[in-house]
């Protein structure tokens, strides 16, 4: 058995063909089963109803299509929508789809928990279970689109639970499914990768010809903060990842959560515009949200708005970002799943933030 969903298009288009061959089938066949896998995916074989019954009966066999079902749906007042996917071994990792006019944001997983101790982070407090498989990762993008195809993701960012750099062959694969004219076919520009600086896999997406949109977690405009914030700073310090992304060739955006009285002073203000401004950077804002590390405080708003105006006044583009989906934990930072070993999830336990 082959996982096509685990396959960029051409290993699938490769494998699908060599399969037709041996049983006979005319080589129209792959054009007719290879759109089902993304373009026009289907829930099972069955439903690809302009191949004959006996192709229906045996694709199965030999490719398996892979699903991941909802254990919850959660809708939030403001229109945002999360969803908790059982993987199927007892683990499961959420997604959070944020409409907003005619664009849909699908932001996706790549692990199950994450190892980095980012402090401000639910999901850190998870630790790290395991990776996604490249199918895992792209079906999350799938299965919204087999709920109903009217609301295909616009946008996709890799910033749901995990760290995606981490997770790195998964990923590439994965990047290309969702870009591909013959995967998904979202453009890069809307495929966004969220990483704190990995600096090996850093220079391997930025090798990559497709214009892949990059954010880097920063929350901090100096070493030694940052290493207060987020431990991953010992091992790729702030000078080389700033370096790294200067040689990334595209505009990338650093993400700043607001701590009050922690990193959110005018002084931090003006030395995060020197770090971005060479770059040419946006700067997103992010309120601090509840789920993280329960002796932070989140940044008064008239602190906020302040530091958003030094910036500018620096010629930065820099935005304070409003929170999405909070009363149903589906903000920045807030994705958590509580499991116990290999056990089953329940709905109810879907991001219970302690």
């Amino acid at each position: 058995m082959t996982d096509l969903l685990g396959l960029v298009p051409e290993s699938a288009r490769a494998a699908l063909g060599a399969w037709l061959a041996e049983r006979g089938e005319p080589p129209y066949r792959t054009r007719q089963i290879l759109p089902r896998l993304w373009q026009r995916p289907v829930a099972s074989w069955e439903d690809a109803t302009e191949l004959p019954e006996r192709l229906r009966r045996a694709l199965p066999e030999a490719f398996p299509l892979r699903r991941l079902p909802v254990v919850a749906r959660q809708v939030s007042s403001d229109g945002t929508e999360k969803y908790l996917w059982d993987l199927g071994d007892g683990e499961a990792v959420e997604s959070v789809l944020i409409p907003e006019g005619k664009r849909r944001t699908l932001c996706i997983s790549s692990q199950v928990g994450c190892a980095l101790g980012c402090v401000f982070c639910a999901t850190g407090r998870m630790g790290f279970r395991r990776n996604l498989s490249a199918a895992e990762i792209a079906c999350q993008v799938r299965e919204v689109i087999l709920q109903d195809s009217e609301r295909k993701p616009t946008n996709v960012v890799f910033m749901g639970m995990g760290e995606p750099l981490l997770n790195w062959e998964a990923v590439n694969t994965a990047l290309t499914q969702l870009n591909h004219p013959e995967g998904l076919g979202i453009g890069a520009r809307h495929i966004t990768v969220s990483t704190v600086g990995i600096l090996p896999n850093l220079a391997k997406l930025a090798q990559r010809p497709e214009q892949f949109r990059l954010a880097l977690s920063l929350h901090a405009p100096t070493p030694e903060l940052r290493h207060e914030l987020m431990p991953i700073e010992k091992k790729y310090g702030l000078p080389a990842v700033i370096a790294a992304l200067g040689r990334f060739r595209r505009r990338v955006t650093l993400e700043y959560v607001l701590i009050g009285g922690t990193n959110d002073g005018l002084e931090q203000a003006d030395q995060l515009a020197r770090l971005a401004r060479p770059l040419g950077a946006l700067v997103n804002l992010l309120p601090l949200h509840p789920g993280g590390a329960p002796d932070l405080a989140p940044s008064p708003r008239a602190q906020m708005l302040a530091f958003e105006r030094r910036l500018r006044r620096h010629g930065i583009e820099a935005v304070l970002r409003r929170s999405r989906g909070l009363d149903i934990s589906a903000a920045c930072g807030q994705l958590r799943v509580e499991l116990g070993p290999r056990r089953n999830v329940r709905a109810q336990e879907h991001a219970r933030v302690e």
